[in-house]
């Protein structure tokens, strides 16, 4: 069993997609162990998006993500990081196949409804900037 963290972004919380997108993971199989609901601050958003510092879109990110309510959640299951990823879609909605989240509710890079971890070590690491140890249930 492994977790993933995945983030429903401003525009995903803003039209009322968080109880579809929960809703597809755990009719999948897969189960929410950690779930908030808040408002990230400029510091969380930097250590979230840590490994795009210097590129060109590095602040239209933090500016996004910290633009409104998100939530934030733990996923967990077996092969949960791969699951979770293909269940979301290409990152750029228009390569998105129908089906994926991305693919049915996204349109823009920049507004693309979702963000999961894309790895188990990022996971990890990004789950401690959203969870402390006792907000995850397992």
């Amino acid at each position: 069993m492994e977790n993933t963290l995945v983030l429903v972004k401003p525009d995903g919380v803003e039209r009322g997609l968080c109880g579809e997108i929960i809703t597809r993971f755990e009719k999948r199989g897969l189960r929410v162990v950690g779930l908030k609901l808040l408002i990230l601050s400029s510091e969380q958003a930097e250590r979230h998006y840590q490994e795009h510092v210097g590129k060109p879109f590095f602040e239209r990110l933090l500016y996004y993500i910290t633009s409104g309510p998100i939530v934030a959640m733990v996923i967990r299951g077996n092969e949960a990081v791969k699951i979770v990823r293909t269940m979301m879609g290409p990152t750029n909605p228009v390569n998105a196949p129908p089906g994926t989240i991305r693919g049915d509710y996204a349109t823009t890079m920049e507004r693309n409804i979702v963000h999961g971890s894309d790895g188990i070590e990022s996971a990890e690491r990004e789950i401690k900037i959203f969870f402390e140890q006792n907000e995850v249930f397992i």
